[in-house]
Order: structure tokens, then sequence, then C-alpha cells
């Protein structure tokens, strides 16, 4: 008896855990076909408002990227209502300051009222929650002077009065212009896999030089000599000397990170301001600079000091890249 209650426990078990096993498989599986629907939806709204504006689609993809990471830094600020977009227009701003009705969605009665609402889809209406009416209506703003880099240049400053926001855009429109391609999503440990390097988290620990501060990075000891490489798709940003860090890269990547790689023995030669690199191109050696006037070294054991810092439209922050050292790694093994 006792043998065939366990047995009816156990298959009542079975046919609750594997089905949760199969959903949980299957869920990973949707995710990835998801992640790649994104992308895909992404291509097809870039082409269709290419072809209504004239405007090359790396620039679409560049502003709406732009758009994405203020979106992702300022969520509580940012309420978007797009589903393939993250684009924030305020209400005034799209209906237009003095309309009466703040959710007007009539194309007429906006451009009456001063607004930015456009039909993006041909459908008669202006709406927030529209993705090619968002895109469109940001789209016209920005090239009201014209659709050549540099009028889109003036134009995206016109819209943001944001310097860092036109820098960031343009930076933005050059990597995809060398890929070709928005699925840039892959990162890379910045040591190769069979270097020898320990690392520890190492956020927030004191420092002494230079004045009471806080260590804004992982630090990544290894031997002098030891490749370092780009973690992500991105562009250099700045190369050369910081009496900090010594000397050290910086790249910015598509989700306007900026990642910091400091007290290198040297960097690579052939890199230049502006030039777009990918994960695990070699950008420089493990070294042990910095602390002082140029050419300063050897304060220190030799090891790579790691930061990343996010954008947040007018400053920076820095975050601990610790538990994305990891990930990377494992994703290297």
């Amino acid at each position: 008896m006792r043998s065939f209650i366990t047995s009816i426990v156990l298959i009542f078990l079975l046919n609750i855990f594997i089905p949760l096993g199969k959903l949980e498989a299957s869920e990973k599986k949707d995710q990835q076909q998801t992640d790649e629907d994104i992308y895909e939806a992404r291509m097809q709204l870039y082409k269709a408002m290419q072809k209504k504006t004239d405007i090359d689609w790396r620039w679409i993809a560049a502003i709406d990227q732009y758009e994405r990471t203020m979106t992702r830094a300022k969520p509580k600020y940012r309420k978007t209502e797009g589903t393939i977009t993250q684009i924030y227009i305020d209400k005034h701003k799209w209906a237009g300051v003095f309309n009466p009705n703040q959710n007007e969605t009539d194309p007429k009665l906006i451009q009456f009222f001063g607004g930015i609402g456009k039909d993006g889809n041909n459908d008669g209406q202006a709406q927030l929650n529209s993705d090619e009416d968002l895109l469109y209506s940001l789209l016209k703003r920005v090239s009201h002077r014209g659709i050549d880099d540099d009028n889109i240049k003036i134009g995206v400053w016109d819209y943001y009065q944001n310097a860092r926001a036109v820098n960031r855009i343009v930076q933005f429109q050059r990597i995809y212009a060398e890929f070709n391609t928005l699925n840039l999503k892959a990162h890379a440990f910045p040591l190769p896999k069979k270097s020898i390097y320990s690392y520890r988290s190492t956020w927030g620990d004191r420092r002494g030089w230079g004045g009471k501060r806080i260590h804004e990075g992982t630090d990544i000891f290894a031997p002098y000599g030891t490749e370092v490489r780009s973690t992500c798709y991105g562009i250099i940003e700045v190369l050369g000397w910081n009496k900090y860090g010594g000397w050290r890269v910086g790249i910015r990547d598509l989700d306007n990170h900026y990642h910091y790689f400091a007290h290198l023995q040297g960097f690579n030669k052939e890199l230049k301001i502006n030039q777009v690199v990918k994960p695990s191109d070699v950008i420089g050696w493990v070294g042990s600079s910095g602390y002082g006037k140029p050419g300063t070294s050897g304060k220190f054991p030799p090891h790579l000091h790691y930061g990343i810092y996010t954008d947040r439209g007018y400053v920076e922050w820095a975050f601990d890249p610790y538990p994305s050292l990891k990930k990377w790694e494992r994703q290297g093994r």
C-alpha cells in the first residue's frame, strides 16, 4: 500500500515539474526569439521611416537609440508608450503648449497650436502610443533644416539643446554605419581567457592618492604586457594620459556606457579618437602607469583598472562593473 501511494505521489510530482521544466525552456526560447524579433521590428520601422523621410536608417537608429538610453536612465521622468521605440515626447510639446486639449490627436489642430505631433502611419491621427507617429514626429523635427549629415547634426542640436546629445547620436550613427546591423549586444572579458589574472570586487574601496575618493571600478591584476581588449562594440572617445589613470582608453558603447581602461603599459598605436571597435579588439597592455605626470609608472603592482559610467544626459555616474565582468568571463569560457 505504501509503495502504491509513493508511486501515485511520484507520478503527481512528475506531472507538475516536467511541464514546468518544459515551460521554463519554452520561455527561454521565446525570450531569445523575442530579442531577434525586436531587432527585426526596429529595422522594419527604420526602413519604413527612411522611405518616408529620406533620412538614412543609421541616423534614425542612432536617434532612437539615444532616446532609448535616456529613457532607461530616467524611467521615472520619461514615461513612454511606444512598444518598439522608447521615445519620450512631453504632452505639451506634442500637442502644443497652448492647446486646451493636451490629449489632442488631430494633426491639423496640433500643428495650429505649434505642437510637433504628426501622423506617421497615415491613419489620420497623431498618437503618443504609436511608434510610427513618435519616430516620424521626432525625425521631422530634427530634419527641418535638411537631411544631409551636417543639417541632421544641427537639427539634433536644435531639438535637444545639448551638445552631449549631438555627440552621442553622431557616435551611435558611426557604429551602426560600421557594422550595418542593429544586433551589437555582444561583450567580451577585457583580458584573454588563457591569460593569468585575478580580481575581486573593489567597488567603493578607499583611495588615498590625490585626495579622499572611492574606487569606481574593478582592478584586474595581471602580468605586465597582458593584452587588454575592448569589452564592447563602441567608439574610441578618449585616448592618452590621465594623472590618476596613467595611459588610458575610453570607449562609448550603444547603451551610452563609457568603458574606462586605465593604468596601461601603453595603448595600441593604431587606435585613434572616433575609431569604431568591436569586442576582443586589442586596445592596449596591462601596466602600472599613473599617479603622476606623463610617463609615471611603477607606483603599484601591474593591473587593469576597469570602470563603467552611464550617461544621464548632462552628467555621468559610475556603477559597479564587477557583475558584468563575471558574466562576460563565464560567457568567454
